[in-house]
């Protein structure tokens, strides 16, 4: 059985440790499934996800010229995920009416819950630093009064103690 990039690859766990698995394949071979391909969700103990003699399947990510195979059941879990909606994707896409393109909203960006409106086209790179350094200067000022209040202990800056 050839062993290649990307290929999907059934074996027995054979060892743990606390960096990952390591996993016997069918022809003999061993590879390695780091403690971070095995799970999408954090793995802080891999006993809690897999155990010794345990059947699994793994994608192959890589195969050195060492012949050491490094296995990733995180990403066979999304492929599969993948290929799963692929095909809903596609009949929502003929159910659905085509939308004008007066009809249609732009696409925006968002990080951090924070929309980000694009940037109008006659705007020139100047007036958007500028606008970049009003809103910086502005926060920055925000910051300032809100540490600053945080150390005063309560007391107002006028009068205060004497």
């Amino acid at each position: 059985m050839q062993i290649e990039q990307g290929s999907v690859v059934k074996g027995k766990v054979t060892g743990l440790t606390d960096f990952g698995a390591f996993v016997e394949l069918e022809g003999g071979k061993t590879g390695m499934v780091h403690i971070s391909e095995v799970s999408t969700s954090y793995v802080k103990d891999i006993k809690e996800h897999l155990q010794v003699n345990q059947e699994i399947s793994a994608m192959v990510i890589s195969v050195s010229p060492e012949g050491k195979i490094a296995l990733s059941i995180k990403k066979l879990i999304a492929s599969q995920e993948q290929q799963q909606r692929r095909p809903r994707q596609n009949n929502d896409r003929a159910e659905r009416k085509p939308q004008s393109s007066a009809t249609r909203k732009p696409p925006v960006n968002r990080t951090d819950n924070v929309v980000a409106q694009e940037a109008p086209v006659n705007q020139s790179f100047e007036d958007m630093m500028a606008k970049f350094k009003q809103i910086s200067d502005e926060k920055m000022t925000d910051l300032k009064r809100s540490s600053d209040s945080k150390r005063s202990g309560g007391y107002s800056r006028r009068g205060g103690r004497q």
